[in-house]
């Protein structure tokens, strides 16, 4: 009986049968594949697996010198998971907080009662409830009560902060699905500089409707998150473009590849390190370091600044972002030149 067509490679053995459906290159894709589902895994769970505060900048008032004595009775609590510093008064401690320069602060009362712990819900809830625990503690071994008020909360339809995260994912995977499409549909190295411009003026209209749509959907519609939709939008297609640009840049330089390098900076690099789940001073070290450098991190940051802390310290985040989306354009279009130089020298090459 003859074999079934297909079975049998070009050569008639099971061997060159896989090696016809198996290419070297997709070999290649495959193992990629697999470090990066290693690399997902390795990433969220050594992000996020055991969350604890560490040297959260933190503010003391207290009368009489007693403020020094109180920080660096607080500087030393078991693991560090405070770094406090003396802070002038209540109202400079609620500033500094709504400035996000510090993320709560001790308020220290002479003539008895409880003492007053400030928090800002809006920056974390998790890191908030962290502190609460922490004072809490700290003030119980020194026989005196606490109590806290939230100068910065988060909306009561912002479960534990999360909506600012999530509104930043979307966008952030909005950016690079656009970029592969446009690489999977045309070629992932547009041919011309001409290309690579028409590629990035559609990310730059889907990064506008992106932006505002998400603004709209977390505000008016939903309610989850207060500041302006304006600021929101703003906010949402530069995120949007930011890592459209930069996709569109990796696959200008390393072809279909250049996916897989955008999924491991925004999704595996980027994701766990933003501070959505736990705040920065909630990470371990490697992740609370590339957060603040990579388009989720600054994403997050800035959005829960217009949300909740009236677009307060945003500076050096939107820097970060416009950063990728010029990045990313430069490399865009200089890949598409250099290829586009490269396909004009072989066509000069070629006999009449």
């Amino acid at each position: 009986m003859s074999p079934l067509p297909g079975v049998r490679g070009r050569d008639g053995s099971f061997t060159g049968e896989v090696t016809d459906a198996v290419t070297a290159r997709a070999t290649l894709l495959v193992l990629g594949v697999v470090a990066l589902q290693l690399l997902f895994i390795a990433s969220y769970v050594g992000a996020l697996h055991d969350p604890a505060p560490k040297d959260v900048p933190f503010g003391v008032v207290a009368p009489s010198g007693a403020a020094g004595r109180t920080a660096d009775r607080l500087d030393r609590l078991p693991g560090s998971p405070l770094d406090a510093r003396p802070v002038g008064d209540e109202a400079d401690a609620r500033k500094q907080i709504l400035d996000r320069e510090i993320d709560g602060a001790l308020v220290v009362h002479a003539r008895g009662g409880a003492d007053t712990l400030l928090v800002a819900s809006g920056g974390g809830t998790v890191l908030a409830t962290a502190l609460e625990g922490l004072v809490a503690r700290a003030e119980g071994a020194e026989r005196r009560d606490v109590r806290t008020v939230d100068v910065a909360p988060a909306s009561p339809r912002d479960f534990d902060g999360l909506s600012s995260f999530y509104l930043v994912v979307g966008w952030c995977v909005g950016g690079y699905l656009c970029a592969s499409i446009l690489a999977i549909s045309t070629g992932a190295r547009p041919a011309t500089p001409r290309r690579a411009v028409i590629r990035l003026i559609v990310m730059a209209l889907v990064a506008v409707v992106g932006g505002l749509g998400g603004a709209v959907i977390v505000g008016p519609v939903l309610g989850a998150l207060p500041g302006g939709v304006a600021a929101l939008w703003g906010l949402g297609a530069l995120v949007t473009f930011a890592v459209g640009a930069a996709t569109l840049a990796l696959q200008g330089v390393f072809g279909v590849v250049g996916i897989g390098l955008a999924i491991l900076l925004v999704v595996i690099a980027g994701n766990p390190s933003a501070g959505g789940a736990f705040p920065l001073p909630m990470l371990p070290p490697f992740w609370r370091a590339i957060g603040p450098a990579l388009p989720p991190g600054a994403g997050t940051w800035t959005a829960r600044s217009i949300a909740y802390f009236e677009g307060a310290d945003v500076t050096a985040a939107l820097l970060v972002l416009s950063g990728w989306a010029v990045a990313g354009v430069a490399v865009t279009v200089l890949a598409a030149a250099r290829r586009g130089g490269r396909q004009s020298a072989r066509a000069s090459l070629r006999p009449p």
